[in-house]
């Protein structure tokens, strides 16, 4: 695309490189980029000495596996992209409370995570009320008639999970629409690893979520060694590999028991919940932390490997195959079960698309999207793993999706576990380039992660930019509800399974 920056997924390049255009010919490139497949990774600003904004674009471009850079200088406001562009929607919200860059003309701008204002320096923006944002006070969407009435779920639950507030319009039984607000637990993590990397910015990326620690830690070392100009050795970056789809396995495997025990089909839920448990041991077997903690660092990884534990995970994994094959296959073969999970909460291949839907979501739709097939990086240039899709878009599909990971998941260890390659595990780290930027995308197990580095004249991070896959997929559980009846939600909530945590940054 002309006016951008192009680049590997993980591949430095340097800040001077990335064109700084006017807000309306960034805006009008984007569009272009837009309409010709490309879908929207990371939408930002960098603050500037002048008291001006630097905006940053990150469009993945699938049929070409490659990224385009692009950025424009912002002052107070510019013509918003939300309504030609809907994946932008959350972006431009973020900008506006972050920065006070007010997209005009934006359908719903509203506080996406109720942080403390804006960057020192910039005009706090304030609501259509002229107020300036509070935690928990939002406008909501509202519909009039005899026989519609509302249903506020939230921030606070029943269960022991974290704050969310959904706001439910309805007739009789039925939605009509679903509001989902969210930044209850804002944490400034991208504000904290500014002027890193240092001793706690690798606690901080396994942190972002906790049930993605490897995929969010690999994201960030990704980051560093491009940065860095550090190769991790092969058999580091198998062990990777491995650790990234244990994480899979195990939060896979704990949904397809989880949406078993929303449809009340206790023998699937209790093997499942059970079988997490033995893939989070692996992670255990691998590395001494359940969560994967402490495992992936800059330059490679810190533990080896050895032939007993490589043949005690081995054995570990045939057993699980075996035990979640008949527990989940039990799904497929019980017709109380699929009639619920048949066209509930179904979305279509064109609104997946217009939201810029990511991971099991998008491939529940038919999209063949996957970061480790598209963007490949590190063992995946090497042992590609395709994209798992089903159609229907539904809560089946969902789960379906699901179950063919898991499949290619188990075959992928094991393949690297025979074919382990001999040597080091971890290169010596090195300074940052200065004035440099990198963008890592990581295939998650929700999805695609996003990280973007970028260093100041000191080497140093001037801006660190995360865009976790719930950050994309959040409005699409909103549209998923709409024509549901509500005792569907919590299953369609959780054939989702999306991160507050990972949204409120």
């Amino acid at each position: 695309m002309d006016t951008a920056c192009s680049c590997f997924n993980g591949e430095r390049m340097a800040l001077d490189a990335i064109p700084c255009l006017p807000m309306d010919t960034l805006r009008a490139r984007v569009l272009q980029a837009m309409q010709h497949g490309a879908r929207v990774s990371q939408w930002f600003g960098l603050g500037l000495p002048d008291n001006k904004v630097r905006v940053f674009a990150v469009l993945a471009e699938p049929g070409q596996g490659q990224l385009s850079v692009l950025s424009g200088l912002a002052d107070q406001s510019y013509r918003a992209l939300t309504p030609e562009c809907p994946q932008f929607q959350g972006f431009e919200r973020e900008l506006a409370e972050q920065w006070g860059v007010v997209p005009e003309g934006h359908p719903w701008l509203k506080p996406i995570r109720f942080q403390s204002g804006c960057a020192p320096g910039r005009t706090v923006w304030h609501d259509t009320a002229g107020q300036p944002p509070q935690i928990g006070v939002a406008d909501f969407f509202s519909m009039g008639g005899d026989e519609i009435h509302e249903v506020a779920v939230g921030p606070v639950h029943a269960g022991i999970i974290e704050p969310g507030h959904f706001r439910f319009q309805c007739h009789g039984e039925i939605v009509f629409h679903l509001e989902i607000v969210l930044g209850y637990q804002h944490r400034g993590v991208e504000r904290a690893l500014r002027n890193g990397p240092d001793r706690r910015s690798i606690h901080l990326a396994e942190t972002l979520a906790g049930d993605t620690t490897v995929g969010h830690a690999l994201a960030y070392c990704q980051c560093v060694e491009a940065l860095s100009g550090v190769n991790p050795p092969p058999r580091a970056q198998a062990l990777r590999g491995v650790a990234l789809e244990l994480e899979r396995l195990a939060n896979h495997t704990g949904d397809l028991g989880a949406l078993s025990g929303d449809v009340g089909f206790l023998p699937t839920a209790s093997y499942c919940g059970r079988i997490r448990g033995d893939f989070l041991n692996m992670t255990a077997l691998l590395c001494g932390n359940r969560f994967g903690r402490s495992l992936v660092r800059p330059g490679g990884v810190t533990l080896d490997l050895e032939v007993t534990r490589a043949d005690d995970l081995r054995c570990r994994l045939a057993a699980a195959l075996k035990d979640v094959t008949s527990a989940v296959e039990l799904l497929w073969t019980t017709p109380s079960v699929l009639a619920r999970f048949e066209d509930t909460g179904a979305l279509t291949p064109d609104v997946a698309t217009t939201l810029g839907l990511v991971g099991p979501a998008a491939r529940a739709c038919g999209l063949e999207q996957d970061v480790r097939y598209e963007f490949p990086a590190g063992i995946y240039c090497y042992a590609q793993i395709p994209p798992a899709t089903w159609h229907g878009g539904d809560v089946f599909a969902r789960a379906y999706v699901r179950w063919i990971e898991i499949q290619r998941s188990l075959a992928f260890i094991r393949e690297q576990l025979d074919n382990l390659p001999e040597g080091p595990i971890l290169e010596s780290p090195r300074p940052l380039a200065a004035s440099q930027a990198v963008v890592a995308l990581v295939e998650g197990w929700r999805g695609e992660i996003s990280h973007m580095a970028i260093t100041d004249d000191n080497g140093r991070f001037a801006a660190y930019k995360i865009t976790d896959p719930s950050f994309h997929n959040w409005r699409g559980l909103a549209l998923a509800m709409r024509n549901q009846q509500i005792s569907d939600f919590p299953l369609c909530n959780k054939s989702f399974n999306l991160s507050y945590c990972g949204h409120d940054l």
